[in-house]
């Protein structure tokens, strides 16, 4: 039997990867003002999530998940959002209609400001100071004043989330998601680049199928997939003083379910999975369709574990497993993972997030992620899943909608040399546009020869790509 949950009940855990507040007056004073805020996102929303997860862990959907790696307070605009938006946009729509399965979209956005970090400190030049992690509790400066935990950063936070959400919620309300605007999404600093001409040719077979659809009397006035879509919002579950405050109850639809306010979906990360401990508490209560990051550390028994935890019910569309091991250590881990929770019988999903494992430091001293590794990795995802007999499921990617050059590789040829004439990130290096949409094509042929395997499973071509 487990022991009773409740929204604090994470406060009588060990936990790690938390900041040290100077005036914990201050803090609680903070964590009762957050409280009495309106809720970020609704359970209606949370509800249709679940269900949309639910179908994708029954082989039947494919989740997208990507943002940026720390959302900052300084870059806080309407044009970062907007091209933010709209590659991501571009990116699901080459998985969806290529792939031929529904797209479950989930931004790491609206709330991804708290990051962990491997050290508590930073040196620079013989200095040591607390380690930066996130705009949400300290400063990115490199002074003493700007590493001390500050809780009022919180309240920060929450409006700066409010605000994008109303963004995003105009843009899809607004009909920008509409079917009849897949040639305005490109940004401009693709235009006359290969990976235009990819989209570009795949925007028209769509405008010719509208088209034809609008000849039948299907259009964007009486159907809602063509004039819009569904848009959730993610974030790592790091800074529980913060969760706590944004955990309510159903009182709308009367469930008697509580959930996390702050998203539709929250995930632990590989440094905060210990199963006796306060992050793993936490989440383990919520109604929110919920992630685990797994990483090479994480043994079969220790997963089986956490999933008796955190899935009790052993509900689709409840846990999403994001697995994050990198392309050189993808083989020796990922297989007895999915070996294991099949033989168990879990519903769960297997997503892959190709961007952890793969960070290395590059000649210039920068972080870095060879967009070559990104791709093996994705790669031996499909691999190992076919292999398994197990429904891949989803991606997650770190990426950003501006023109950066933080990761090498792809059709750009980004190189050691590039990574400062665009290096913005506040943490770890991000995809560009055009490296996020080579990541969507690439996942989308996937897709499309896992339908073809399905529909033909006897077939030559079936035979080949197994």
């Amino acid at each position: 039997m487990a022991a009773p949950w409740s929204p604090d009940s994470w406060r009588s855990k060990p936990i790690v990867q938390v900041p040290e507040y100077p005036d914990p007056a201050a803090l609680a004073d903070v964590e009762d003002k957050l409280a009495s805020f309106p809720p970020l996102v609704f359970y209606n929303e949370v509800a249709r999530l679940r269900q949309k997860l639910a179908a994708a862990a029954e082989g039947n959907g494919f989740v997208f998940q990507g943002g940026d790696c720390a959302e900052s307070f300084k870059e806080h605009g309407p044009d970062n959002i907007s091209s933010y938006f709209r590659v991501f946009l571009q990116s699901a729509l080459v998985m969806t209609f290529s792939g031929g399965l529904p797209v479950v979209k989930i931004g790491r956005i609206g709330g991804q400001f708290a990051k962990p970090r491997s050290s508590s400190i930073e040196k620079k030049d013989g200095v040591e100071l607390p380690s930066y992690r996130g705009d949400i509790i300290n400063g990115a400066e490199f002074t003493p004043e700007d590493r001390i935990p500050d809780p009022h950063r919180m309240l920060q936070a929450y409006r700066q989330s409010a605000a994008t959400l109303n963004f995003l919620r105009a843009f899809l309300q607004g009909g920008y998601a509409s079917l009849e605007n897949v040639h305005r999404w490109a940004l401009s600093f693709t235009k006359d680049k290969p990976i235009e001409a990819k989209y570009d040719k795949l925007a028209d077979e769509i405008d010719r199928t509208r088209e034809i659809l609008c000849a039948m009397g299907v259009d964007e006035k009486n159907t809602r997939p063509l004039l819009t879509t569904d848009f959730y919002t993610s974030h790592e579950a790091l800074l529980l003083p913060y969760e706590q405050a944004f955990t309510r109850r159903d009182g709308l639809m009367d469930t008697g379910n509580t959930f996390a306010t702050s998203a539709h979906f929250l995930w632990i990360g590989d440094r905060t999975r210990q199963p006796d401990h306060a992050h793993v508490e936490y989440i383990r209560g919520i109604y929110n369709p919920i992630g685990l990051k797994c990483g090479p550390s994480l043994e079969p028994d220790g997963l089986l574990q956490l999933i008796d935890i955190l899935d009790p019910k052993n509900e689709p569309g409840r846990l999403t497993l994001i697995g994050r091991f990198g392309s050189d250590k993808v083989d020796k881990h990922l297989p007895k993972l999915m070996r294991a929770v099949s033989r168990a019988g879990r519903k769960v999903i297997w997503m892959c997030d190709p961007m952890h494992g793969n960070t290395i430091t590059a000649t210039t001293g920068d972080k870095t992620r060879p967009l070559g590794r990104v791709k093996e990795e994705v790669e031996r995802f499909f691999d190992i899943a076919q292999a398994e007999g197990v429904h891949p499921g989803g991606v997650h990617l770190e990426m950003t909608g501006k023109d950066v050059t933080e990761c090498t590789g792809g059709a750009a040829k980004i190189v050691d040399a590039d990574l400062s004439k665009r290096y913005e990130t506040l943490c770890d290096p991000r995809l560009n546009a055009e490296q996020s949409l080579e990541i969507a094509f690439m996942v989308a042929e996937r897709l499309r020869a896992l339908r073809t395997a399905r529909a033909h499973p006897h077939s030559g071509a079936a035979i080949a790509s197994a």
